[in-house]
């Protein structure tokens, strides 16, 4: 999640997730936005599938994992089940909200948690 802030537009993620990582296998993301309405922008959380991808916000390859109502209530909830990067970005606007407006980030997941 976006700390208290939610998954918005304008936001610097990759800052966020630097500040909150490292992130391990099995972490659970969470994913909270307003679903579309007349007063919010529609966001969804979509899986790049590399760093090229991700550096350009393109989404042409990119997986929808979540879509613009999955983020109400609880949010939508995603479990980091592989040692891999996983590349996320809100795919609304065709990247504008990725480009713009930071709505993307990286997380690169040790295999164990130090002890």
């Amino acid at each position: 999640n976006g700390g208290s802030q939610n998954w918005h537009f304008g936001v610097n993620y990759t800052d966020w997730s630097l500040k909150n990582g490292p992130f391990y296998i099995n972490d659970t993301l969470v994913f909270k936005y307003d679903p579309p309405s007349n007063t919010t922008f529609p966001h969804s959380v979509y899986l790049l599938p590399h760093l090229k991808s991700f550096l350009n916000c393109d989404l042409r390859k990119a997986k929808m994992i979540a879509n613009p109502t999955q983020g109400s209530g609880n949010g939508f909830e995603f479990v980091l089940k592989k040692w891999k990067p996983y590349y996320f970005a809100c795919g609304e606007r065709n990247g504008f909200h990725c480009k713009v407006g930071l709505m993307k980030f990286a997380i690169v997941s040790p295999l164990r948690r130090r002890h």
